[in-house]
């Protein structure tokens, strides 16, 4: 039986297929589904048997987040997996989504930080600079200096994790460093999550006393035991709550009801 091969046509596929990321985006499993419409091409490919193409695709509808310029290079870690998953009965199915989940969360705080917090502010910043003028430049090369970089990054990210894949994953396989990799990628994700909730989690308490006349801030308290302790409070009671298998809905609930409850009693 021959072997079974992406070719450069999936690949294409892929890309084109990538921009439907987060067409259906949802709460419960965030992009799992545009990952999946993604990957169509390449498990057509691959498994002919109509079961083997039904169990390819309810792995990769798991949980999958990440910013959307780096997602391409993920698929093509995946495409080169499921290429070795297809052609070796020995290979370990599960490693796919732990390879997914371990490179999600490291690449989607790299992404952000140069999209989110790079190109999009310096483009936004050129083209408003046009735009006061009255000069029609201004929207274009916004939209030129933000999706440029974007198409690259997805292009070349997508060639690149298939090649990485290809070439790198019997090789990481046999010498046991899949593991390490796994653990190296976890710890910067995590410290990644770590960032973010340090930066963008903004929770403080409105808390004030007068003892013998003088004014009494917890909030300043707190942070002198420990900066944004709040934040990390809260993250870790989600935290708990989710492995607790709390419903993500109800959690959503429950944050938007405690956010307008604190903030009444914040104004009061």
């Amino acid at each position: 039986m021959s072997e079974a091969k992406i070719t450069k046509k999936e690949l294409r596929q892929v890309f084109w297929r990538s921009f439907a990321l987060q067409g259906a985006f949802n709460y419960e499993r965030m992009q799992n589904l545009g990952y999946t419409y993604a990957m169509i091409p390449v498990i057509r490919k691959l498994y002919r048997n109509h079961d083997e193409q039904v169990s390819a695709l309810k792995r990769h509808l798991e949980m999958f987040n990440t910013t959307p310029a780096v997602a391409p290079a993920i698929m093509g870690i995946s495409a080169a997996m499921e290429e070795q998953n297809a052609n070796d009965p020995n290979f370990d199915e599960t490693s796919i989504n732990a390879v997914k989940a371990s490179l999600m969360g490291p690449l989607a705080g790299i992404g952000d930080s140069l999209f989110w917090g790079t190109f999009r502010v310096i483009a936004a910043g050129i083209g408003i600079s046009f735009a006061q003028q009255g000069n029609i430049l201004g929207p274009i090369l916004f939209f030129l200096l933000y999706n440029i970089p974007n198409f690259l990054v997805k292009i070349f990210g997508l060639q690149f994790g298939y090649q990485v894949g290809v070439n790198s994953l019997e090789r990481i396989q046999k010498q046991g460093l899949m593991d390490r990799i796994m653990s190296i990628t976890t710890t910067i994700g995590l410290v990644v999550v770590g960032g973010m909730v340090a930066t963008m989690l903004n929770v403080t308490t409105p808390l004030k006393f007068d003892i013998n006349g003088a004014k009494v801030v917890i909030q300043d308290i707190l942070d002198k035991i420990l900066p944004n302790m709040l934040p990390l409070l809260v993250t870790f009671i989600i935290y708990y709550l989710m492995k607790k298998k709390v419903s993500i809905t109800w959690l959503t609930v429950g944050i938007l009801i405690a956010g307008i409850l604190l903030h009444w009693v914040k104004i009061l």
